[in-house]
């Protein structure tokens, strides 16, 4: 059996009672710190005789090319001892560098590249303020290091003018412990040599010296081939000895080695947005500027010596080291100076009885408490919980929806408790550990969910509570992904736009993708890479520079919260006006700062808006948090698979798993959010199945019955796992987390300790009893090793049931809301899409089918939203072209104080009165806002124009005192009688439904292609709804995949509504086709060789089907490339009342499809019975046909059993992931017998 430090690092457990569960000992809550860098105990002693002073990693975005990694192995490698990172105005790189180095023995001296105004940072003056000075600085200690953070955060706060610039004010306040270089030519003391004013170079380094202190300030030498710097470096040595200012010796390094140069100049025309062949490109007249090793930089510099000795002589003084995993929490101010500690009890208490009602006198929810709040206490998290509290409470008392949790924190007793989550934990079997893990001490992690609209409201109150220097957003990087690298580097190189796509699209599109794995994957873009120099070339740069940061912006949702300010720890900088960090999430998180996702969730703003109009029209105002969440009704309504716009559960695939699961209450709604991703996908058959027939659950052990029962058999959750291990193991609650874990990361040696842990359990060296062990709790050995594999298969992508659980609440309020009020639910929905016309048409559609009528806007019921009236939802106005907000709230102004317009002449009247802009108007007609009046709309374009200037003249006389009272009254009432039209026939339908269109961004009174729907249906494999939907990004809506994949065929069909053409390099026209079907639009690529052959069907208007295949690039919507154009035809019906096809044949029938799935994999294998689980689940009416290869490589059909199934997108793509693309094919093929 295994001794105690056999256990692959994970601590020992306590006994397994909520009880008796492990407590850390009272902290203060400082987390164990790493032992101290010794860089003079490196394990191979080098003489250190030059060090790089004067160096940009990655993190000098699109200029440096030097990974950190690499940086610092080549560092070793050249057997340097230490090492500066140096970047251009940013601090970005310094955390991972410091580690990186500390890692790898090799000392970090931690700097920065500023920029200098030319005046002072507040002068930003065009033309006079643009240019800035260079100058390195380098942190001498910790105090120089927050200095440095200080003066690199002003120089975004207050200095920003094109860089982040700092002045001579800023550098005299914050100099102490700080070394400064004069940097390169751009630095302040070179330029003014450079200019011929040695006098101006001279009184600048004086006055750099004064302020850092003498010895604290260095001319910096460059041997680098430019003409230039031999220029300036005669000027610094004269300097240095007339001054006694010291010289040292740099290579402004931007790459690794000098074969890197070209590369280099890639990046820079990636920043540039220029090419290798532009002649006015931005370049380095150099290829010097790489790490030299110590020998290069010693021959170089050999008239100099001491500048190469003073790199040792400024390491030696640079002595900074980061701390780690020391919290640095806000106290939170307690009302009446109370200890935290009993104010978080006491709120807890009233918590319990509010939200728990008779189960909170029950012992178990007492204990679940105490040990929560003890553990809360102990690891020094008594002020996050308060924090989180404050805000929230603020939130809910303004007013504003938060989400009911997200994440581990359901798993809370204490979160709940205080209305943190609004899950209760107890009642859903869900842990606290799997939150905060006594035996594992991280930083508790809460995300919340609020109202999307009023997110900024809970963060502009936490700034006020808190202090503006101590609360800000956190950066986040994007970076050069394998696909978009490609892109970026084939432009730069100016390699024609057909051969760059082809061959990032080569490159598997999927997360976590590098070029090396796709060469590994690809064999076609390997053998191109190896016969084509172009590809070479493209692929080898490429990979230099793959997983670089490209860009800084916000993140999404995080704010960070310190207990002083900010810049005490972290350098601050802005983007577009937003203050945020330079560290991103986890680097805060490491160095102890509390981190927090306010996160904007759609849905909640829909449910609130949804309440609120459920009171307007009904007066019953819904109690939606305290709902209860076992209607039948509710189940119903998902399970008959009417679930658009209900949260987590509208996707195709989804849509198909709840009607065949039928829910009957919230354990299943949880547990298809949870099954229903890649992996899990496999138990989904098993699921359902088991739920079908209880009678025929079986399990590997009794004790697992009460840990599976609520899965019906099933492990879905990572909760399940720490629950059998626990149940059957008799590990501590924290120590099963642990072990979850290591399972999920698969480490091979540290589970092949679990597995003997798990079965025979752990005794110490004198043999107590530490872990029971599954044997000594009644496992049989053979059983125990069993479940064991079943968890180890399992762990990887079980899923987090807390998390479930929470977002399981809010799809369960939005299919309440959808059943009971499904108006109210719909226009809510719609109101959150304003501004997306595919959205609202998608929505719109579903309205439709679900019996809801959807009214064109109306100048006398519509508000600037959409609104519920009579039992039907309304256009709002605002939602028209060319009528903003403020003119529609002026309309319903006009109307609320002198009553609804009696006509449209009333209406012409009133509003021209007001100034009302005159294309406000026609859109208003063009989208029949005043159908109600009665009046064709062609009469009503007729008059308007001089209706309104008729009003305005009125008002204007009017305030002339041009007209009498009666004479005005006169005047009017002659207008009202002469309500009169042109005799016009009204516009065509189509010519209404285009003005429609044009207006709303939709049909909305009718739609061209009603007519062809069901011809639509039949024949098209994707819709608009599936293409945009693709990769969308943002809130966790569960829009699910889509199962595009670039390259595959698909058939789409819809109205044309735009044509654009375009002249190639070739000089032939290829055009871009707008393609509207039933749920939005979408973009079709026609090459020349196609618009050749399809010009005549690909105008405007015309009803096609287009067969093509689908183009994926990062960051952009998917497109059609089109191959084949065909007239879209309505069916006729013959005399003996079969559907004829366009060539009077019978087509009843016409076409039917087969999915073939090649593979050589034996049909009783592992794989195999998975995959013919998913065929079973997924069952419909397209055959199933297996094809192998046989011993001559002809593929023949193989004998697997007959299959029927729904051949939709989800399997596809289900299938693909297992077989490979080119092994599933559907295929239609036509029917050979006619009537």
């Amino acid at each position: 059996m295994s001794s105690p430090d056999q256990t692959g690092d994970i601590p020992q457990p306590a006994k397994p009672n909520y009880m008796e569960r492990s407590v850390p000992a009272e902290s203060n809550g400082d987390i164990p710190q790493p032992a101290k860098p010794n860089y003079m105990e490196r394990s191979v002693p080098a003489p250190m005789k030059f060090v790089h002073l004067h160096v940009h990693t990655e993190y000098s975005l699109l200029d440096g090319a030097n990974r950190i990694r690499d940086l610092i192995a080549r560092t070793a490698e050249l057997g340097m001892d230490s090492i500066a990172i140096t970047d251009h105005g940013v601090m970005y790189g310094v955390v991972d560098f410091y580690k990186e180095a500390v890692k790898n023995g090799i000392k970090p001296i931690l700097g920065c590249e500023v920029y200098t105004a030319r005046r002072t940072r507040f002068d930003k003056q065009p033309g006079v303020d643009a240019d800035q000075g260079h100058l390195v600085l380098l942190a001498k200690d910790i105090e120089g290091y927050r200095n440095l953070m200080k003066i690199v955060s002003i120089g975004f706060t207050e200095g920003f003018y094109y860089k982040p610039r700092i002045d001579m004010e800023v550098l005299e306040k914050y100099s102490r412990g700080i070394i400064a270089l004069s940097a390169c030519l751009s630095g302040d003391v070179p330029s003014a040599i450079l200019a011929g004013n040695y006098e101006k170079a001279r009184e600048k380094a004086l006055e750099f010296n004064r302020i850092f202190g003498q010895g604290n300030f260095y001319l910096e030498l460059q041997n680098n081939g430019l003409k230039e710097q031999n220029i300036a470096n005669q000027g610094l040595i004269r300097l240095s000895k007339e001054t006694g200012i010291p010289l040292v010796a740099t290579n402004d390094a931007h790459y690794l080695r000098r074969e890197d140069a070209k590369a280099h100049e890639v990046l820079l025309c990636i920043q540039t947005g220029k090419k290798i062949t532009d002649e006015d490109r931005m370049r380095f007249d150099s290829d010097q500027l790489y790490i030299k090793s110590p020998e290069e930089m010693e021959a170089a510099f050999r008239n100099v010596p001491e500048a190469i000795e003073n790199t040792v002589r400024i390491a030696e003084n640079c002595n900074v080291e980061l701390e780690f995993n020391k919290l640095h929490l806000p106290k939170f101010d307690v009302p009446g100076n109370r200890d935290p500690y009993e104010f978080l009890c006491s709120l807890c208490e009233e918590g319990l009885i509010r939200r728990c009602g008779e189960n909170a006198a029950s012992t178990e929810y007492r204990q679940r408490l105490e040990y929560e709040l003890q553990t809360i206490r102990q690891m020094g998290y008594v002020d996050y919980f308060l924090i989180v509290w404050d805000f929230i409470r603020y939130a809910r008392d303004s007013g504003i929806s938060v989400g009911p949790g997200r994440g581990s924190a359901a798993g809370s007793l204490v979160a709940y408790t205080l209305g943190i989550t609004s899950i209760d934990p107890i009642r859903y079997n869900l842990l606290f550990e799997r939150f905060l893990n006594p035996e594992r001490v991280t930083m508790p992690d809460i995300d919340i969910d609020f109202c999307y609209e009023r997110r900024p409201e809970v963060i502009d109150y936490v700034v006020r509570k808190y202090g503006e220097d101590k609360v800000a957003q956190i950066i986040t990087f994007g970076t050069m992904a394998a696909r978009a690298v490609i892109r970026d580097v084939g432009r730069a190189l100016d390699i024609p736009y057909a051969e760059v796509d082809q061959i990032a699209k080569m490159i598997p599109y999927q997360i976590g993708m590098t070029i090396d794995k796709a060469l590994e994957l690809n064999p076609e873009l390997k053998a191109r890479y190896e016969e084509d120099e172009t590809t070479a070339e493209l692929i080898n740069t490429a990979k230099l520079l793959e997983g670089m940061p490209r860009h800084a912006s916000t993140h999404a949702a995080g704010v960070v919260i310190s207990k002083d300010p900010i810049t005490e720890y972290v350098p601050l900088q802005k983007n577009d006006d937003v203050i945020t960090t330079q560290f991103p999430m986890g680097q805060l998180e490491e160095l102890g700062l509390l981190k927090m996702d306010f996160l904007g969730l759609r849905t909640l703003t829909v449910i609130r808006d949804a309440v609120d109009l459920v009171y307007k029209n009904h007066g019953i105002r819904v109690d939606i948090d305290n709902l209860e969440m076992n209607d039948p009704n509710v189940f119903r309504l998902i399970g008959e698979g009417r679930t658009s716009g209900i949260f987590q559960l509208e996707s195709a695939g989804m849509t198909q798993f709840m009607k065949e699961l039928q829910p009957s209450s919230l354990e299943d709604i949880i547990a298809g959010i949870s099954l229903y991703r890649p992996g899990p996908m496999d138990s989904i058959p098993k699921y359902i199945r088991n739920k079908s027939n209880p009678d025929q659950i079986t399990y590997e052990h009794p004790l697992l019955e009460k840990i599976l029962d609520v899965t019906y058999g099933c492990i879905v959750y990572q909760e399940q796992v720490m629950q059998i291990v626990r149940e059957l193991g008799g590990y501590s609650y924290g120590r099963s987390d642990l072990v979850r874990r290591a399972m999920a990361k698969k480490k091979h040696d540290i589970m092949q300790k679990e597995r003997e842990n798990f079965i025979y359990g752990i005794t110490d060296e004198e043999g107590n009893v530490v872990v029971q062990g599954a044997v000594r709790n009644g496992v049989d050995e053979e059983t125990a090793c069993r479940i064991f594999d079943q968890m180890m298969d399992f762990a990887s992508y079980a899923f987090n049931k807390s998390h479930a659980a929470a977002y399981a609440v809010v799809a369960y309020k939005t299919a309440w809301l959808k059943y009971y009020y499904p108006v109210e639910f719909m226009a809510a929905t719609l109101n959150s899409f304003v501004g997306n016309s595919d959205k609202i048409s998608y929505y719109v559609q579903e309205c439709r089918q679900e019996g809801i009528e959807v009214l064109p806007p109306d100048v006398n019921e519509s508000d600037v939203r959409f609104t519920v009236a009579n039992g039907k939802i309304r256009f709002g106005m605002a939602a028209v072209k060319n009528v903003g907000e403020s003119a529609v709230r002026e309309l319903i102004d006009e109307r609320d104080k002198r009553g609804l317009f009696k006509n449209f002449y009333d209406f012409c009247e009133r509003i021209g009165e007001r100034d009302f802009n005159k294309r406000c108007v026609e859109s208003l007609i063009k989208c029949g806002a005043f159908d109600s009046f009665g009046v064709y709309r062609s009469k009503m374009m007729a008059v308007y124009e001089k209706l309104l200037e008729s009003a305005q003249q009125g008002k204007k006389s009017r305030v002339e005192g041009q007209l009498s009272l009666f004479e005005m009254s006169g005047q009017i009432q002659k207008m009202k009688t002469e309500e009169s039209y042109p005799d016009l026939k009204e516009f065509s339908r189509e010519m209404l439904l285009s003005m429609e269109k044009e207006m709303l961004g939709l049909y909305i009174s009718g739609h061209p292609l009603d007519e062809f729907k069901n011809e639509l249906m039949e024949q098209i494999t994707v819709n608009s709804k599936d293409i945009n939907a693709y990769g969308s990004e943002g809130e966790d809506d569960g829009s699910g995949g889509t199962g595009l994949i670039d390259g595959m065929l698909v058939t789409v069909g819809g109205i044309i509504t735009e044509v654009k053409t375009k002249t190639t390099r070739s000089n032939n026209l290829m055009a871009f086709v707008t393609l509207e079907d039933l749920y939005g639009s979408m973009e079709v690529i026609v090459f020349p060789t196609v618009l050749t052959r399809y010009r005549h069907q690909l105008t405007s208007d015309n009803v096609v089907i287009i067969d093509g295949r689908i183009s994926i690039k990062e960051e952009e919507v998917p497109k059609i490339i089109c191959e084949n154009v065909r007239m879209l035809k309505k069916k006729e019906i013959s005399e003996n009342g079969h559907v004829m096809g366009a060539n009077g044949v019978s087509a009843k029938n016409e076409r039917y499809e087969i999915l073939y799935i090649r593979s050589d994999i034996q049909e009783n294998s592992d794989m195999m019975k998975s995959v013919i689980s998913l065929l079973k689940f997924f069952s419909g009416k397209v055959p199933v046909v297996f094809c192998r290869s046989d011993e001559t490589g002809n593929i023949a059909r193989a004998n697997m059993g007959e299959y029927r199934v729904d051949a939709c997108d989800t399997l596809q793509r289900e299938l693909k992931e297992r077989f490979g693309e080119d092994n599933v094919k559907l295929v239609s093929k036509a029917m050979q017998k006619q009537q």
